[in-house]
């Protein structure tokens, strides 16, 4: 085991780059993963997201994530693109969603040219009901 150690560490590392720097053209999330369609009233997630350059991409989603901070349940997800000035939000999230036992994040990143710039730092949710979060600040993506 120790002689194969240097090969799956570089094979890890490998993977890891390759998941980080994937294109913006990836494949749609199996239908499972997906939540059901929601209406424009349905309960959500509200703000503003500030410092978003102008035709950058912006991907918001809220998780139920384990004890290890691993997500396990996609509960709402929303895309948006950035125009320079504060950029209002609505995520809508499913009402059949449980999180039961799990806790809740909401999670964002910033893409511009298909490169990673922004990212929201995690955000813990604290019930799954209708919320207005106000200004939230983008971080730069390290």
């Amino acid at each position: 085991m120790i002689r194969h150690l240097p090969t799956l560490t570089l094979a890890l590392a490998a993977l890891l780059s390759a998941c980080t720097h994937a294109p913006e053209t990836e494949p749609a999330p199996p239908a499972a993963a997906t939540p059901a369609p929601v209406s424009a009233t349905a309960p959500g997630l509200h703000g503003q997201l500030l410092g978003v350059a102008s035709g950058a991409d912006v991907e918001l989603a809220l998780l139920a994530v384990d004890l290890r901070g691993r997500p396990r349940q996609l509960l709402g997800q929303v895309r948006l693109r950035g125009d320079g000035a504060p950029l209002p939000f609505h995520l809508p999230f499913t009402e059949a969603a449980s999180a039961s036992g799990q806790r809740l994040e909401l999670r964002g990143r910033v893409s511009h040219s298909g490169r990673l710039v922004q990212r929201l730092p995690t955000r813990t949710i604290a019930e799954l009901n209708d919320q207005n979060l106000g200004a939230l600040h983008l971080v730069p993506a390290p």
